[in-house]
């Protein structure tokens, strides 16, 4: 499927589906072209810095207050939203599962979202949700959006086609999406069922970290970055837009299509990304990195330094360092990792972490290699590696993630997890040569 995109983060952005849709020179004329409305989507308080002020103006058949009518609760049951404790009777420590199945019957984006950990608190904007999608059917005459955040859509298998309220993105593995809160959409699956990630975040919107002494240049560079053009649906028919909203879901009935703006303008929309195009930086000479060399977006917090989340990838990369121990380090870390594994393999954990599959290491929970990567590092020739036909991931945050009774209870636990260190071997012999 082809489609058109803008390049660009954080751009300010014009488009029209329709020549001479898009007012020039102001933003609410008395009378817009072609009958349309004009509206505003506001991503910032009015009043936010230059910098971080996000708002699109939406030139639409309709305005928004035409696409809700009387909102009625609607059960969404396996979608979780924090605070979500529940007493699962896991005992701490570290988490693994295999993938979950994608199951034989009719789930779209929607009903299909399946929650493992939140984290944060959803009514103070801070936190995050991760969820697994499975889908096997589109959302047909179905809206929605998400007032408690934005998503993050990470796809594993299978491919996505997101119609959104901006224009249209489509999503396969190695890509992710971001759908800004607020903004209606509906999905549906390209070729077959999909299955993927979420991050679901309720605090400041995804940007691009700060890069420091590496400059001006790699890592995520804002021209990879795809913001689609306008597209519009001029339909009348029988739709519902259900809406997340502190946690509940609410629906409501309409009689037309909600995704009908034919023209927009702004900085706040959604977009895509090619984690392939990821321009990692790493040592060239001794020693590892901090993994946050590795960051793709982060959402930041009120502390400096310290984010609401981090979006990190562990992509293809060559190792080259001398006399180091190339793998990840052993760790305790005051931040939670939730990782995910798109394809290939991980090289600290090269058994067990499937693509798929999911981990999680909370706050202040050691981790790294297993016995098996650890002596293969250990005792490897330094000679410079490829790594190739790999592509992991990390949602991380200075949130304790809380797990749900749906991850508690999934056949793909893997409950002897913690097995893969239990071969680490007692080195030390009070000879200062290694062993």
């Amino acid at each position: 499927m082809t489609l058109r995109y803008m390049p660009g983060f954080g751009n300010d952005f014009e488009t029209e589906a329709l020549e001479g849709a898009l007012p020039q020179g102001q933003n609410s004329p008395q009378r817009c072209p072609y009958g349309l409305y004009a509206e505003q989507l506001s991503g910032s308080p009015f009043t936010a810095p230059r910098g971080a002020n996000e708002r699109s103006w939406l030139y639409r058949i309709r305005p928004s207050v035409k696409h809700v009518g009387r909102f009625r609760p609607v059960d969404l049951p396996f979608w979780k939203t924090a605070p979500h404790i529940v007493r699962h009777g896991l005992p701490l420590g570290q988490l693994r599962w295999g993938p979950v199945p994608i199951p034989d019957e009719k789930l779209t984006f929607l009903t299909g979202i399946r929650t493992i950990t939140t984290a944060g608190d959803v009514y103070s904007h801070a936190g995050m949700a991760a969820h697994v999608y499975l889908v096997t059917e589109a959302m047909m005459d179905e809206y929605f959006y998400n007032a408690d955040g934005e998503l993050l859509i990470v796809p594993q298998t299978g491919a996505l086609l997101i119609f959104t309220e901006f224009g249209k993105i489509s999503v396969g593995p190695g890509d992710i999406a971001v759908i800004p809160r607020g903004v209606k959409f509906t999905v549906a699956p390209i070729g077959g069922p999909s299955r993927g990630y979420v991050c679901e975040n309720y605090g400041a919107k995804l940007t691009l970290p700060e890069r420091g002494p590496i400059g001006a240049n790699c890592l995520a560079n804002p021209r990879d970055f795809k913001t689609p053009v306008a597209a519009f649906e001029d339909k009348e028919t029988p739709c519902r837009v259900t809406v997340k909203w502190c946690g509940d879901f609410h629906v409501t009935d309409i009689d037309h299509s909600p995704l009908d703006v034919v023209a927009w303008h702004g900085n706040y929309a959604p977009y895509k990304y090619d984690l392939r195009t990821f321009s990692p930086v790493g040592a060239l000479l001794f020693d590892h990195p901090d993994p946050s060399i590795f960051t793709v977006m982060t959402s930041p917090s009120g502390e400096a330094g310290t984010a609401n989340i981090d979006f990190v990838i562990f992509p293809e990369r060559w190792q080259v360092a001398e006399h180091s121990f190339r793998p990840p380090w052993y760790h305790m870390n005051i931040m939670s990792e939730f990782m995910g594994l798109i394809y290939g393999r991980y090289d600290a954990k090269e058994e067990g972490f499937t693509p798929g599959g999911m981990s999680l290491h909370n706050c202040m929970l050691p981790h790294g290699p297993d016995a098996g990567a650890f002596e293969k590092a250990s005792t490897a020739e330094l000679k410079p590696v490829k790594l190739t036909d790999t592509l992991a991931f990390m949602f991380e945050t200075r949130f304790a993630h809380q797990l749900t009774e749906f991850a508690a209870q999934l056949p793909s636990l893997q409950h002897d997890y913690v097995e893969c260190w239990r071969d680490i071997a007692k080195k030390f012999d009070g000879s200062p040569e290694p062993k």
